[in-house]
């Protein structure tokens, strides 16, 4: 009873010097003493909402205001002459976040994923599916997952029945990705699908019908058009900062592991090298430049006897015309050393991104002489988290019901050049393209906040 009493009296004079407390540095004098003495003690637990703040907390549901400004000021740090500091972080509180439950447990939900949810502002990990119950668990325990918002794959369609979740993000096998979007929409979910979107015009039509007759939004995961280096070189190349664009130099090789992974059969993967990695290509093209092609040329090759590469191409070079006149080449291949980097060519000046596709570590150069002298500009790279910059992406477009800005049609589009690029990689000919042609962002959405994340 002492011991309790006592307890009771420090918060209550810890409580007293909080309340009236002028300066940071009182503060951490008096309440740290305190903070110290209670965890001595050891006799306090969570401290507990009333009914009425615990209704106020709601349900996980997206319809939830955001946090708001965080509406604390402080003393600069530094003097007038130096940089300022930018505002404080400003991330939603936890119970205001936009819900998601991570289908498919590989190598990118557990490197990329799962990690990039501690870097979002708005977006929160609630739900796991997964085949492996053993690996899941491990999951769950690891990012807070509650046991019982862990799903089977038989189990996925009860996710319609789970308030908590509000977007599905599918990290399957190419050819997966038709069934658990087509899934996930009669579940009443909004869907974030990895890219490529499918393994078939027909396929993504259906995936984009099935979200459109559902009312939930649909959005594939091209992280490369909300990375803010990337961003930067779009908006340069889109304002004509050098001049008007030539032409454009797109790389994206790596050696693959002799695993006998699914990348390597076609029925899971649809392709190779093009709709794996090649697709960075053809997707960062078409952002950097908003317009669509009107006719692409290609080739593929497989080296004899590598087994990897029974089934599908190893490497696809592909070249890309625009009605602005701009031709890119682009090179795709998966038994090369990783090389991931493009060049745009301008009248003054070159756009270097290398690398550029990774998942983190990427470095950009301005190459231009404004007055007759080379200057080369390096930009420092804020370091921002690909996937938590797509994430709360689509957690803001759920929040106030705007398409996202790489939606299902994105990925159709994608998805259509892809055939024609196999076409005539098959036929050795140009194949002609239609869709979108003279349209500027024809098939994106809503553009991402620059400072969303």
């Amino acid at each position: 009873m002492l011991q309790e009493n006592s307890t009771t009296a420090l918060l209550d004079e810890t409580a007293r010097t909080i309340a009236c407390a002028t300066s940071r540095r009182q503060f951490i004098n008096h309440a740290g003493r305190g903070l110290l003495a209670v965890g001595v003690a050891g006799t306090l637990g969570p401290i507990a909402a009333t009914p009425a703040e615990a209704a106020d907390l709601g349900s996980g549901d997206a319809a939830l205001p955001p946090t708001g400004p965080l509406d604390i000021t402080l003393p600069p740090l530094e003097a007038p002459t130096d940089p300022k500091a930018g505002p404080f972080p400003n991330p939603d509180a936890p119970d205001q976040r936009v819900g998601y439950a991570i289908v498919g447990l590989g190598h990118l939900t557990l490197a990329e994923i799962l990690p990039g949810f501690g870097q979002c502002k708005h977006a929160k990990p609630v739900a796991l599916v997964s085949g492996s119950p053993d690996k899941m668990a491990k999951a769950a325990k690891q990012y807070g997952i509650k046991p019982s918002n862990c799903y089977s794959y038989q189990d996925y369609d009860k996710l319609k029945d789970n308030p908590e979740v509000q977007v599905i993000y599918i990290v399957l096998p190419n050819s997966m990705h038709h069934e658990y979007v087509l899934r996930g929409a009669r579940a009443g979910k909004h869907i974030l699908c990895e890219k490529p979107m499918a393994n078939s015009v027909k396929e993504c039509e259906e995936m984009i019908a099935a979200c459109q007759k559902a009312n939930v939004k649909l959005m594939i995961a091209y992280r490369i058009q909300y990375e803010p280096l990337n961003r930067e070189a779009m908006k340069r190349v889109r304002a004509k900062q050098y001049g008007q664009t030539k032409l454009i130099q797109m790389m994206d090789c790596q050696n693959q592991a002799h695993d006998n992974q699914w990348r390597h059969k076609k029925a899971l993967a649809g392709g190779g090298a093009l709709p794996d990695i090649g697709l960075y290509c053809l997707n960062t093209t078409r952002f950097l430049l908003g317009e669509e092609p009107d006719e692409v040329f290609a080739y593929t090759y497989s080296t004899p006897g590598d087994d990897r590469f029974k089934e599908i191409e190893e490497n696809v070079s592909f070249t890309l015309r625009f009605p602005s006149g701009v031709i890119s080449q682009c090179l795709a291949g998966y038994g090369s050393f990783n090389s991931k980097n493009y060049m745009v060519h301008a009248e003054t000046g070159t756009i270097k991104m290398d690398p550029a596709f990774p998942y983190k570590g990427l470095k950009q150069e301005f190459v231009h002489a404004p007055e007759g002298k080379q200057v080369i500009e390096q930009p420092s790279n804020p370091g921002k988290q690909q996937f938590a910059l797509e994430m709360d992406h689509m957690a803001l477009c759920v929040r106030h019901n705007q398409q996202p800005y790489t939606p299902g049609e994105e990925g159709l589009q994608d998805q259509r050049i892809m055939e024609a690029i196999y076409k005539s990689a098959r036929e050795g000919k140009p194949v002609k393209l239609t869709a979108g042609v003279g349209k500027t962002d024809a098939f994106r959405g809503t553009p991402p906040q620059d400072d969303a994340a």
